[in-house]
């Protein structure tokens, strides 16, 4: 599913070179439940937006779905991300004038499904994270793990190799959030791959492996039994 090799990016200010990772790699298994954990500043947001397609390393390679990503064009970026991968953020990042049906459209608007199609497809996301009697409701009125849940049903309307998510309970309660992981477990148990990035160990005792990250390199690959 994923290969990651060697993966080094390195960021400038001005003429001061602050590398974020150093010559990472991994991979990941069709229907793996992974989390990166790590204290702030130990490149694992970094990692999470190579692994998006969000940027490019600066050194090494990036295999997804059996292509090799790190040094293709911008567009065809855009379009492995649009297909590929499915984000979810600390900051569910929804559009409050727009239905939760509409926020959970927008992936297939990109990629030019019919409006017949794509509502079909939006509502089946959002009865598969406990939302399909919300249709019509806007982001302002519902609650905190709701608007993550339809952050989740995005995420997942694209049929995605692959979902990311960052730091998804950081602005949840801890029921909230246990609700929302449990969420990820099942999701797995049905197949899909996931991603989880994390700073806290609780959260990521839901995955079967972790990877810590220190300093830009890798630490620790455990498997959780």
């Amino acid at each position: 599913m994923i290969e990651v090799r060697k993966l080094h990016k390195t960021y400038f200010i001005g003429k001061i070179k602050v590398p974020a990772l150093r010559g990472v790699s991994f991979s990941v298994k069709d229907g793996e439940f992974l989390a990166i954990m790590g204290p702030s500043g130990s490149g694992k947001s970094t990692l999470m937006h190579l692994m998006g397609c969000l940027d490019y390393p600066t050194e090494g390679e990036y295999w997804i779905d059996g292509k090799e990503i790190s040094s293709i064009s911008d567009d065809r970026l855009a379009e492995i991300r649009n297909q590929k991968i499915g984000f979810v953020f600390q900051q569910f990042n929804l559009l409050s004038r727009t239905t939760i049906l509409q926020n959970v459209e927008i992936p297939l608007i990109y990629r030019g499904v019919s409006l017949r199609k794509r509502r079909q497809l939006a509502r089946e996301a959002l009865e598969k994270v406990g939302l399909g009697h919300r249709l019509t409701h806007k982001p302002n009125e519902i609650s905190g793990g709701q608007k993550q849940r339809v952050a989740i049903a995005r995420a997942l309307v694209n049929n995605p190799a692959i979902i990311l998510a960052d730091e998804p309970t950081g602005n949840l309660d801890s029921k909230t959030g246990k609700e929302i992981l449990e969420i990820f477990t099942d999701l797995n148990r049905q197949g899909h791959t996931i991603v989880l990035v994390t700073h806290e160990k609780e959260i990521a005792e839901y995955s079967r492996r972790v990877i810590e990250l220190r300093d830009g390199i890798i630490l620790k690959d455990e498997v959780i039994v």
